[in-house]
């Protein structure tokens, strides 16, 4: 089964979620998808990744984690064994979205929550200040985004699989060209 992963904000209306379902149905319609969607509080969210992850059974998931949702897959790789495909992974997102305090609204639901210290300390409560098992991740990181440093990540996945990508950005619209990477990898 392959585990989309959503960032923060984002659905499974997402983008690289919608592209990623279809090429599967077009390629590999066996192959299991789910996408779920997660609520604002990194406590809940974890839970259910954790619940659908153990469900399955680590030997058969391979987790597309994106943004926020990448930060999630690294904790779920270090504590279950699982492999995931880290798309300009959150190293630090409870350093990084501190500045996000306040009023939020999902892009995609419409949703609107306030973002807390709260839920910045269950966030890092999740941070794994060392990752080690690098076999089990393949690495995508753009080096246009705007929002998140690709150096920081390609440093912190030394030994890793990885795909540098000239240019584009965060959102990362030229995902589908590396769809097949990334089911190559989750396939194996």
């Amino acid at each position: 089964m392959i585990i989309y992963i959503h960032g923060f904000n984002s659905s499974p209306a997402s983008h690289k979620s919608r592209l990623l379902r279809e090429r599967l149905a077009q390629t590999a319609p066996q192959q299991e998808f789910s996408c779920p969607a997660l609520p604002h509080k990194p406590q809940e969210a974890m839970a259910i990744l954790e619940g659908l992850v153990m469900e399955t059974g680590v030997q058969n998931v391979t987790l597309v984690g994106s943004s926020l949702g990448g930060f999630y897959a690294t904790w779920l790789t270090e504590t279950t064994g699982c492999r995931s495909v880290l798309v300009n992974p959150a190293i630090t997102p409870h350093e990084g979205l501190r500045s996000y305090l306040g009023p939020q609204k999902n892009l995609y639901t419409g949703q609107e929550y306030e973002l807390t210290e709260d839920h910045l300390l269950q966030m890092q409560a999740l941070y794994i200040p060392r990752p080690e098992r690098m076999d089990n991740y393949l690495l995508i990181h753009t080096t246009g985004d705007e929002l998140l440093d690709w150096r920081v990540a390609v440093e912190r996945f030394r030994g890793c699989r990885q795909i540098v990508v000239d240019g584009s950005d965060h959102g990362f619209s030229e995902f589908g060209d590396y769809i097949d990477s990334v089911l190559e990898f989750a396939v194996q």
